[in-house]
């Protein structure tokens, strides 16, 4: 026996209204600019926290495993459970949605982080030691830097789902544009609202991951030459 689902498009509520972006204009932008906030403070707060762990990693190999497997745990709780869990010690907020997904956040960059650092051709470290340098100037003037494209695409990453996450921060009243997405659920199913909100997400996600792409060229100008 099979089903079949019917749909009949209601004129009157149409999935994208130019109408509706220009008489909520101020609001859209404002959810738009909350939203690239949190995204961009908790990719922060997490590169801060994630790239000294990814380095003790690489220098204690012992300390991998459990690192990586502490983050990763964090990673596999579902986002609302999450939220659940910590909302209560940190109240409703920026605070807990920030706390959320810099949990998130830490696995794909320290992950990408510790991978750059081990594919740092040993002849180069080898060198950096002949010339004398300690382990705190191999690793600014060396390490980091040929690690940088394995860094900088566990940024991309991390931004990308941040910005997919921030939107389940509307269970504590800061989602940014997840609260457009679910005021358009509450209002008799809002099809503009709800696309509105949706296409911005990607659109912001899509316009950080080029910043930051854009930025790994800048940094990392012996790729290009490689490459050519």
């Amino acid at each position: 026996m099979s089903f079949r689902l019917s749909y009949r498009a209601d004129p009157g509520n149409p999935w994208f209204s130019w109408q509706y972006v220009r008489d909520n204009s101020d609001t859209i932008l404002a959810a738009l600019r909350d939203h690239a906030s949190l995204t961009a403070r908790a990719v922060l707060i997490a590169a801060v926290i994630a790239v000294p762990l990814a380095v003790a990693a690489y220098w204690f190999r012992p300390l991998a495993g459990p690192i990586l497997a502490v983050t990763g745990v964090f990673y596999t709780i579902p986002s609302l459970a999450l939220f659940a869990f910590i909302a209560p010690y940190l109240g409703i907020g920026a605070i807990t949605v920030l706390s959320v997904v810099v949990l998130y956040a830490l696995l794909v960059i320290v992950r990408n982080s510790v991978a750059g650092l081990t594919q740092v051709p040993p002849e180069v470290r080898e060198a950096a030691e002949g010339m004398g340098y300690g382990r705190w100037a191999r690793l600014f003037r060396i390490d980091l830097p040929l690690a940088l494209p394995g860094i900088i695409t566990g940024l991309r990453l991390a931004t990308v789902s941040t910005v997919a996450l921030v939107t389940v921060g509307v269970v504590v009243g800061r989602g940014g544009l997840g609260q457009l997405i679910f005021g358009g659920f509450q209002n008799n199913f809002f099809k503009a609202q709800i696309m509105t909100g949706t296409l911005l997400c990607v659109l912001l996600a899509l316009v950080l991951d080029l910043i930051l792409a854009g930025i790994g060229r800048l940094l990392t100008p012996w790729l290009a030459r490689r490459a050519s």
